[in-house]
């Protein structure tokens, strides 16, 4: 096992400088494998997030007359010194949350190619050129950026998520305030210092550490604050969403989902059995897009789910830093006692647990948040586990008569992230794609996962309706203006 990282405490990083937290208290990262401290962050007060927020108040108008153009400079930097340390973080991610060093190695390379494809923004157009009913005037659109803006992050992808909200917010001109979740705090300072020792002009990337009472709360309710982009669960996010709204700011919400595979008599079932495993369990079931609900046609569902638990009893769960280890631990505590909660309120509903579910023990497995993947059979549409986002390795295998009705299943929830099939008919995959109701559709593919280069978000409960990721960003980061000249 390597274990070639530091053990230290990390300060906030407000107007370029490195700043510990008035308070005297920090709070401690634990490895979800071992239960040993990774490392600690400031438990920051009230204080510290005002000096951020003043801070990234008293840049932006600078940083916006900067250009466009330089300010993708400085994101292709940030990328290549976070591609200089790539292992480095990678292996810090799998030590702060748990998912396998491969899986960590993956999200930090997509973390660099989302730096490089934002500071590519920056040499592309922001406006058009409108035709105006006036022969002697011109008329045309730019974008201006929004101002101070607030972002909120979870700890399942502490590099990939801050990335794809922070490097469109910087090159479209805005300032930050970064809170990471404490969780995977530790990794997420590493990133900024990234952003540090690539040249940012003071004041443009904050980064303040500490609870969601007082540093998600504090941000949020700034009055200095022009947007707010937030993911996580669906409850702090309907607080978000009031608070911002009362105050009359732009808000962006990423809120998770209950996600459908469905499963088609005519499918390749070898490859949905592949497709579900990773959507389902990989990275502990810990994703917004983790295939949760697999709905299959009554014609092959025998055949599936003795493929699917075949397929489960090859998992290997252990410490994500160790060769072999396919599924790593529960990401923490709160984590684990979560996913044995809704085990026991699975089978207290009467579903039927064919595999897993249990907490391993013995040996290292005793030393940490380790679980085996469980998978439940004969779950009915308004059961909890049906229902409810568990954030874990839970997958309920439900039945269908044909595709209408697997449409009708995998609808019933009010979530609308991702939803997947598995179908060789054309007709079908047609279907599919008009009547689901989900952000991201994906034909043969697990659930989890798109490119970073397309538009990411949800409907109904998962999302406020805008996109993240690719252009679609600019549409929250920036504002237009209209613009009419006509010579005097």
């Amino acid at each position: 096992m390597k274990a070639t990282i530091e053990t230290k405490t990390y300060s906030n990083f407000i107007n370029n400088e490195w700043i510990e937290s008035a308070s005297g208290k920090v709070i401690e990262s634990i490895n979800p494998a071992t239960k040993e401290a990774v490392g600690y962050v400031q438990k920051s007060s009230e204080a510290e997030l005002n000096q951020a927020v003043e801070a990234a108040y008293n840049a932006k108008k600078a940083w916006r007359k900067l250009g466009q153009a330089a300010r993708g400079q400085l994101l292709f930097q940030t990328a290549n010194i976070l591609e200089a340390r790539l292992d480095e973080i990678a292996e810090s991610m799998t030590r702060e949350m748990g998912k396998t060093l491969p899986e960590a190695k993956g999200e930090t390379a997509r973390g660099i190619a989302i730096l490089r494809y934002y500071a590519g923004e920056g040499m592309r157009k922001d406006g058009d050129v409108i035709p105006s009913t006036d022969k002697d005037a011109l008329m045309f659109t730019k974008r201006t950026p929004l101002g101070v803006v607030g972002v909120i992050t979870p700890w399942n992808f502490p590099v990939a998520i801050p990335i794809w909200k922070i490097a469109p917010a910087l090159v479209y001109g805005n300032t930050v305030v970064f809170k990471p979740a404490s969780e995977a705090a530790v990794t997420a300072a590493k990133v900024v210092e990234c952003f540090a020792e690539a040249g940012f002009p003071e004041g443009v990337l904050n980064f303040v550490t500490g609870s969601g009472s007082v540093i998600g709360q504090g941000l949020i309710d700034h009055p200095k604050l022009n947007a707010i982009t937030f993911t996580g669960s669906e409850s702090v996010g309907q607080s978000v969403a009031k608070a911002a709204a009362a105050r009359g700011i732009k808000f962006q919400l990423e809120m998770g989902g209950k996600n459908p595979v469905i499963v088609t008599k005519n499918a390749n079932l070898d490859q949905a059995v592949e497709a579900v495993i990773s959507g389902g369990f990989r990275s502990s079931g810990q994703k917004c897009t983790a295939s949760s609900r697999v709905i299959v046609e009554s014609e092959v569902y025998n055949e599936f789910k003795q493929k699917l638990i075949e397929a489960s009893e090859k998992i290997t769960v252990g410490n994500g830093l160790e060769e072999g280890i396919w599924m790593g631990p529960c990401a923490s505590e709160s984590q684990f006692n979560t996913f044995n909660k809704y085990i026991e309120i699975g089978k207290n509903e009467g579903a039927r647990l064919v595999h897993g579910g249990e907490v391993l023990t013995g040996g290292e497995y005793d030393k940490g948040f380790f679980v085996k993947p469980a998978i439940f059979e004969e779950v009915t549409p308004e059961m909890t586990i049906a229902q409810e986002e568990i954030f874990g390795p839970v997958i309920a295998l439900i039945r269908a008569v044909d595709l209408e009705e697997a449409i009708e299943l995998a609808n019933n929830t009010k979530y609308g992230l991702s939803a997947s099939i598995f179908t060789s008919d054309i007709s079908s995959i047609l279907e599919f794609i008009d009547e689901i109701e989900a952000g991201l559709v994906r034909i043969n593919a697990e659930s989890a996962g798109v490119e970073l280069q397309a538009p990411f978000g949800g409907m109904k409960a998962s999302s406020t309706g805008s996109r993240e990721q690719g252009e679609a960003a600019k549409e929250f980061y920036t504002a237009i203006k209209t613009v009419f000249i006509k010579g005097s």
